[in-house]
């Protein structure tokens, strides 16, 4: 086992002007720590992920693994195993042979391959398909098969790429749920990348979130949905995702609809102290709520809503200054209102208001 550390690692590709994938990375991982990195699509956390296996260049700065500076060491020295978003099998062998390639390449005794790779194929309900070639086997099978190749080398680090893109939405659900509990089990330092923030939230202990390259912030699961560090995090962890409408601001706080939303009195003296007139107000589904026609509130006019069973997400136009704005409500699934319906929408809870710069992004309130 070993704990990792990027010390303001930096990835550039040549270009006019020279592209910055990975920008000083500063991230420390733990030693038995699963980290997921997440991100959209070119944010560079798979090129993050390739730099600690050695598949890219570190242009500035280093890469530490168990302490060691692994920076010019080739990926065969660092210990690691790598499973990819493709299985990468080899066809002609079967599921046992695959599973303990690596193993027979180290020279490693038969008697002790198939004692490791019948260990690993326990462990991943692979027992009975041993025997199996690639092409017999379900892609969720296959999967399981990569994980089982990475397993019985026993690496001081796991690097997981996207595993599970290849899968269906039930497939994948559940095969995230067995990463994890695997991981707990054998209490390797897990490094896995993915673009949806749903498997990040429901597979790390922590989450670093990246965009441009840049780390915009790592932390667990719970304080990133609570309390992101600026809009970028606020918008991309959560689904639905937050509601972030620039919005003007009075003495009292934020001016939505013709209503003015009480802000904290400490966001307010930040605000002026900015000398802002207006601020990045963002409010989750789930803590706004339908008000009756009596109560103070946002009129929203329902233009869409997705009934999910237990709940329904309504969307609808609300009136922000000069334009309409779309929020996201998230109500009783037996009783959502029709479409073209006017209601009334209202903050539940004012504890449960973020607070943006307007143009940083940066959050305001603490």
């Amino acid at each position: 086992m070993a704990e990792v550390a990027y010390v303001n690692a930096s990835r550039i590709f040549s270009g006019n002007p020279p592209v910055r994938a990975v920008d000083q990375l500063q991230l420390d991982v733990a030693d038995g720590e699963f980290l997921v990195l997440v991100g959209p699509s070119g944010s560079g956390k798979s090129t993050a992920l390739r730099m600690l296996a050695g598949l890219e260049d570190v242009d500035e700065g280093a890469i530490e693994i168990g302490g060691k500076d692994v920076t010019n060491v080739p990926p065969k020295g660092r210990d690691i195993a790598m499973v990819f978003q493709s299985y990468a099998l080899y066809p002609h062998m079967t599921v046992a042979e695959n599973m303990g390639f690596a193993l027979k390449l180290r020279g490693v005794a038969k008697a002790q391959i198939k004692e490791q790779v019948a260990e690993a194929a326990k462990m991943l309900d692979l027992t009975k398909y041993l025997d199996r070639k690639p092409k017999a086997l379900s892609g969720g099978q296959r999967q399981r098969v990569a994980m089982g190749r990475a397993i019985v080398r026993e690496p001081s680090v796991f690097l997981m790429d996207e595993p599970l893109s290849n899968l269906d939405a039930k497939l994948r659900v559940e095969t995230r749920a067995n990463i994890a509990a695997l991981q707990q089990r054998l209490g390797t330092t897990t490094i896995y990348v993915t673009h949806d923030q749903v498997e990040a939230m429901t597979m790390g202990h922590r989450v670093a979130v990246l965009k441009d390259g840049l780390l915009q912030q790592c932390d667990t699961p719970r304080a990133l949905y609570d309390h992101p560090a600026n809009a970028f995090v606020a918008g991309f962890i959560g689904s639905p995702a937050m509601n972030l409408k620039t919005v003007p601001l009075t003495a009292e706080g934020a001016k939505l609809d013709g209503i003015v939303v009480p802000l904290s009195r400490a966001a307010l003296d930040k605000a002026s102290g900015e000398s802002l007139g207006e601020v990045t107000f963002g409010i989750r589904p789930e803590a706004l709520a339908l008000v009756s026609s009596e109560e103070q509130g946002m009129n929203m006019t329902v233009e869409l809503v997705e009934e999910l069973g237990a709940d329904a997400l309504v969307h609808g136009a609300v009136k922000i200054g000069e334009g309409t704005e779309r929020f996201v409500v998230r109500v009783d699934g037996r009783t959502p209102p029709t479409l073209g319906q006017q209601v009334k929408v209202a903050v539940r809870d004012t504890t449960e208001i973020h607070l943006f710069h307007p143009e940083s992004g940066d959050r305001l309130e603490a």
